[in-house]
């Protein structure tokens, strides 16, 4: 009976586990990484980015947002929409073309591949004759023509890519058509670019390389027209009124021919224009003229530039009667497309969207001054690298409204019209509640992002340089150019990844979203502390200088000096302004760091100690070293630890090799215990190899460096002397498997300001394997987490029991222990290592709600381990719950860069300049649903024939269509490693971490 009861009981734990998890894989937010190709359908109102790793990212309207990855590792070197359709054509560089579509499913639409194809030449061909270099997709919506390396333009069908071969258009016909003095001056090359005529579908211009443009009639099958360019040729405009083509050339020059009979032939070009000069000048790449309804026309050209002054520059010059601007950007330009006003599209310009390597800027072309639009979505995250992050659930409204009005006050300068891509419908519910993600960075800056939803939205930015002396102003990169300069300059885009001073770097951020107090601490031992003031404020910052070694002989700081501090009256702009600085001596990084808004205390930790500070009186409470004196790699400094560990491995490898030399001494005759000591040898170091995977838990020598590195800190209520009294109290854990526990004694309310808070220690726990510790968490008698500050008086969280007994739960990187209080016994544990060789590397405490009834949920552990897997224990009772492999093994970065919010969400980098959202909850989950509609006349190009020979359709049905919406950016982002440094530089929290990296750059 009893082992029936058992079944029942696992079987209904199962459901309930159902219930409650479920690992999803949501939406990627900020900026697509390496992006490669730029597509836009005016008829949709979709922008189409394809990256260097296979990616294919849509963007409409904030939320509308579609992912999709060719199965081929190959850059996308080309999108194209067709003409009014809901399809779309990729290039890659592996020469194969893509025809994608939005199809409907379940109401939503979802991007699909459903045809690829690659062109066959005749038997014995040169690979140039099929390379494409131009795809021209037809106003018909039913052509593509395709230009190749070798000089033939390809007539396909779509989506059947069904080759036309009698429309095809051959090197020779064109060769016949062309004066035999212009042939035999030099070859055609390749074909440069295709450009339909705008008021007759029938006719194309064909660019080859050399310059020779060929207007040719797809009905006739003629030549129309030539127009002999003798420059290089880069790109092509026929203008929309059809009577001129625009031609640009690698010698910085561009060209306007007249368009007429074949009469006219012999005419040479109207005009021809070197914007910038007679010295040598860079190539125009792309050149765009519009006309405006009353005035002149827009003509706008990419490149240009004089080459010796400025070919380091990416510009796009725009040029609109006597308004004349370079517009300078970040990094290198890509491409770009204008936007036209009215209901077809075809009015004035009133928006060019540019994208470069490492940003999307759009410029309001309608507005005087030509003001830059800000971007809801393809912010760029990295535009200074990602130090660190942390993630509040659950703002209160007044607090949210403070950050979005000094973020208004800030963004003053952008235009005021709205974000002109308007294209799909976003079907997603409201967000159930106003989430932040804030995001510290190298340069000292500390952003504010809006996460409740599909999109990452930029709020508000905190940047914590002013405090401090530094070389220079922060704003100095905007500054416009000065007047009369040639090329008239000026900057765009907010990409700046160049710090002032590597000290800036924010290494740990807590917020409280009750009282909005924030507490930002950095690279050189700096904490701030932080107030909202929704007015400009000047004040100077108050500094307490903290020795954490408390004066201990015999240890020197080897590293970088600590910051130095305004003692001026400081301007500090509306929003968040420091009030407290909080420097640790030695300037080491801050390891960890805690905030108690309720109690006015922070704590602050670093590779040295401990301290606990009194914010409202401005006093340090009590300090602890927690220094070995075997750790002389934490007095080094991060440039010297590297240093300290090829000496060590160096050392390592000439024991290995003196040991190898005395063997051969003392047995020179027996080579058999030769090649037995070598095998033994190689057999360790095989297994030291596969340490992660095998290894059971092993207790740790305590010599080992960094042992007194503080890995957490946390404050807790709870029962310490006895189980009758409990107080306030902070917990610390450190590298060596040490927590330390500190009773506090805070005065009474009415004498808080006069009276000092007072700390005594009262418990000391040494983990017996000394693994690293993780985490701590006190439970109540309802064995549920204890509240946060101030979320009871805020009526936001139940009273916690204060009757039954508590327990405290130490999470190492080990395992999960649970001790009783306030007699500190072992209760129980959970061995993560001796399982499958993991060891975690990120904890947090998350709520799980049912997703059958409101009224249930649970809260429970939510890790992260070193093989990238994320598992959910359960609390109090310490059981593994559920796992599922989340980041792959080999991405250290993002393992290291990972945050967990309070509802079983959680956010890593996939790239330097991208967060892969995921959830493990059922009832929370944030995932883009949108539609986009067909065009009013077009017809879905998937209803057509099925394709012929040649063409390979893709069957997708709706689950295969969710997993591969879901797979999309990592398999492609980190396939290379060079992503992986990129992120691996930005990241210096992760102690452990950086030094395994360290070790491994070293033996490589």
């Amino acid at each position: 009976m009893k082992r029936f009861r058992r079944h029942a009981h696992e079987s209904q734990r199962e459901r309930l586990k159902q219930e409650l998890f479920h690992f999803n894989k949501t939406v990627e937010h900020g900026f697509p990484h390496q992006p490669s190709a730029l597509g836009y359908s005016p008829s949709l109102q979709l922008l189409a980015i394809g990256t260097r790793s296979g990616a294919i990212k849509l963007y409409g309207a904030p939320g509308v947002e579609f992912m999709g990855l060719h199965d081929e590792n190959a850059a996308v070197t080309q999108v194209h929409f067709m003409p009014h359709q809901v399809e779309l054509v990729t290039l890659l560089d592996d020469n194969s073309l893509h025809m994608w579509t939005l199809r409907g499913h379940k109401g939503i639409s979802e991007l699909l591949e459903i045809g690829r194809f690659m062109l066959t030449g005749p038997p014995g061909a040169p690979p140039s004759v099929t390379s494409v270099t131009a795809v021209l997709a037809h106003s018909s919506g039913e052509l593509l023509l395709l230009g190749t390396e070798g000089g033939h333009v390809f007539v396909v069908e779509v989506p059947g890519f069904r080759e036309l071969e009698e429309r095809n258009i051959s090197l020779d016909q064109i060769t016949n058509s062309i004066p035999d003095d212009y042939l035999g001056r030099r070859n055609l090359e390749h074909v440069e670019a295709l450009v339909e005529n705008p008021i007759n579908p029938s006719q194309v211009v064909i660019g080859y390389g050399r310059g020779l443009m060929v207007i040719w009639d797809l009905e006739k099958k003629n030549a129309v027209q030539h127009l002999p360019a003798t420059q290089q040729l880069e790109s092509m405009w026929w203008t929309e009124d059809g009577s001129h083509i625009l031609s640009s050339h690698s010698d910085g020059s561009y060209c306007r021919w007249r368009v007429g009979g074949p009469e006219e032939e012999e005419e040479e070009e109207e005009k021809s224009d070197i914007p910038y000069g007679h010295f040598p000048c860079k190539a125009i790449s792309k050149i765009v003229q519009l006309p405006t309804e009353e005035g002149p026309p827009f003509l706008l050209f990419n490149g240009g530039m004089p080459r010796a002054s400025y070919g380091d520059r990416h510009c796009i010059t725009v040029i609109h009667g006597k308004t004349h601007v370079a517009l300078d950007f970040t990094s290198r330009i890509i491409d770009f497309f204008v936007i036209r006003s009215g209901p077809q599209h075809t009015g004035d310009p009133s928006a060019l969207v540019v994208l470069v390597e490492e940003e999307v800027v759009v410029i309001d072309l309608q507005t005087e001054g030509w003001p830059v639009i800000q971007t809801p979505y393809l912010v760029p995250l990295h535009s200074s690298a990602i130090t660190c992050s942390h993630h509040v659930s659950a703002i209160p409204l007044k607090l949210w409204e403070r950050i979005i009005t000094s973020g208004e006050l800030q963004n003053a300068h952008y235009s005021k019209k709205p974000w002109p891509i308007m294209g799909g419908q976003n079907l997603a519910p409201d967000p159930p509640q106003r989430d932040l993600l804030l995001t510290g960075h190298e340069d000292g800056t500390v952003r504010f992002w809006d996460a409740s939803g599909v999109c990452l939205k930029p709020m508000y930015t905190l940047r914590t340089a002013t405090a401090f002396h530094t070389d220079a102003d922060p704003n100095d990169n905007m500054n416009p150019s000065a007047e009369g300069e040639w090329p008239p300059f000026r900057k765009v885009g907010c990409f700046d990844p160049y710090s002032d001073d590597p000290r800036l770097g924010i290494q740990k951020i807590h917020l409280c979203k009750y009282s909005g107090h924030l507490a930002v601490a950095g690279t050189a031992g700096q904490i701030l502390m932080l107030e909202p003031n929704d007015e400009a404020a000047e004040h100077t910052v108050e500094t307490k200088v903290v020795d954490l070694l408390q004066g201990q002989e015999g240890f020197r700081w080897k590293g970088h000096t600590r910051l130095n501090v305004r003692e001026d009256p400081v301007e500090f702009p509306a929003g968040f302004q420091p009030f407290t600085l909080v420097q640790c001596q030695p300037p080491a990084v801050v390891t960890a760091l805690s905030l108690h808004s309720e109690w006015k205390l922070v704590a602050f930790g670093t590779s040295h100690g401990f301290g606990l500070f009194d914010y409202q009186q401005n006093n340090n409470v009590f300090v602890r070293c927690t220094l070995n004196p075997s750790d002389q790699l934490a007095l080094e400094g991060p440039l010297s630890r590297v240093k300290s560990i090829k000496k060590s491995l160096r050392q390592s490898f000439r024991r290995i090799r003196r040991s190898r030399v005395s063997l051969r001494k003392h047995h020179a005759n027996n080579a058999a215990k030769i090649q037995e000591a070598n095998a033994r040898m190689e057999a360790e170091l095989a297994e030291m190899e596969l340490a992660p995977v095998q290894r059971k838990i092993e207790a740790r020598s305590s010599d080992d460096s960094f042992t007194g590195l503080v890995r957490t800190l946390y404050f807790a209520d709870t029962f310490l002397s006895d189980s009758t009294h409990h107080t306030p109290s902070l917990w610390a854990g450190t590298n060596g498997g040490c927590v330390f526990a500190y009773m506090i004694r805070l005065p009474a309310i009415e004498h808080r300001a006069d009276e000092p808070v007072t700390a005594q220690p009262a418990k000391e726990i040494q983990l017996m394997h000394r693994a690293p510790v993780l985490g701590i968490v006190v439970l109540d008698g309802h064995g549920a987490p204890l509240p946060e500050p101030l979320e009871v008086a805020h009526d936001l969280a139940r009273s916690p029991d204060m009757q039954a007994s508590h327990h405290v739960v130490v999470t190492s990187e080990e395992q999960f222990k649970v001790f009783t209080l306030p007699k500190v016994s072992s209760k129980m544990k959970l061995k993560l290592t001796a399982v499958d060789g993991s060891r975690v590397r990120r904890v947090g405490v998350a709520w799980f709600g049912s997703s059958r009834t409101e009224d249930y949920g649970e809260s429970g552990l939510v890790v992260l381990t070193n093989q990238g897997d994320v598992h959910v224990v359960s609390l109090p009772h310490v059981k593994m719950q559920v796992h599922y492999p989340c980041i792959r093994r080999e991405d250290v970065s993002g393992i290291a860069s990972c945050v967990f919010t309070r509802q079983g969400q959680g956010f890593y980098l996939i790239s330097p300049s991208e967060f892969e959202r995921f959830s493990l909850s059922t009832r929370f989950l944030v995932e883009p649903h949108c539609l986009v509609e067909p065009p009013f006349h077009s017809a879905p190009l998937s209803q057509h024939q099925p394709e012929p020979d040649g063409a390979h359709r893709i069957p997708q049905d709706g689950e295969e269509a969710e997993s591969t919406a879901r797979s999309i950016m990592e398999h492609a982002l980190l396939n290379d490693e060079k992503v992986l440094q990129e992120i691996q530089k930005s990241l210096e929290g992760d102690q452990t971490s950086f030094l395994e990296n360290s070790m491994k750059s070293a033996v490589a």
